[in-house]
C-alpha cells in the first residue's frame, strides 16, 4: 500500500514539475516548485527518514518558496516604479 502511495505522489511530483517548467506565470511556477518540495518531504516521511523530511519541508518547501516569492515581489515593485 505504501509503494502505491509513493508512486502516486511521484506522478503528482512529475506533473507539478511540468507545470513549473511550462507555466507562463512566475507565481504559478514558484508555487508548483514549492509543491514538489512538499511532496518530496511526504515521501521522505513514508520512507522513514523524518530528519530529512523536516529539513526538506523547512528549507525546500518553506524558506525557498518564501524567498522566491519575496524576490518576485521586489522585481514587480521595481518594474512598477520605472
Amino acid at each position: 500500500m505504501t509503494n502505491i502511495f509513493i508512486g502516486v505522489l511521484g506522478v503528482i511530483m512529475i506533473a507539478a514539475a511540468l507545470i513549473a517548467i511550462y507555466q507562463k506565470s512566475l507565481l504559478s511556477a514558484i508555487v508548483a516548485a514549492g509543491v514538489i518540495s512538499l511532496l518530496a518531504s511526504i515521501i521522505y516521511i513514508l520512507l522513514a527518514a523524518p530528519d530529512v523530511a523536516m529539513t526538506e519541508a523547512a528549507i525546500g518547501s518553506g524558506l525557498t518558496t518564501i524567498v522566491f516569492l519575496y524576490a518576485l515581489n521586489k522585481i514587480r515593485k521595481i518594474k512598477a516604479d520605472k
